[in-house]
């Protein structure tokens, strides 16, 4: 089963593993290591977060080294960014209705 990166961002645990391979790679234990969840489920997360394309595994050895694609995170940023600019268009309107009542509060003061 193909996932999609929204999919794969759904998640907390997987946002946070996302979090902590965009500064360095990490094998799968040392991902583990910082969770406080079991080994097979953190395996479970990096798993789909594998389908999704959005980190890949590489062997050296023993070792399973976990790196992220941030290329492939570009379709939901693209989507987010988009309601981004709405919601600062509105809190720019809401600041500037606050500061409107404000000024006609301080000159009936």
């Amino acid at each position: 089963m193909r996932r999609d990166v929204f999919q794969a961002i759904a998640d907390p645990v997987r946002r946070d593993i996302i979090d902590l391979l965009s500064t360095e790679i990490h094998t799968i234990n040392e991902v583990a290591e910082k969770f406080e969840i079991s080994r097979p489920a953190v395996s479970k997360h990096i798993k789909i977060l594998v389908e999704c394309g959005l980190i890949s595994i590489n062997q050296k050895g023993r070792a399973r080294y976990c790196q992220i694609e941030p290329k492939n995170l570009i379709p939901a940023f693209l989507w987010i960014e988009k309601f981004h600019k709405q919601w600062e268009d509105r809190i720019d309107a809401f600041e500037n209705y606050l500061d409107h009542i404000q000024t006609k509060n301080d000159t009936n003061e």
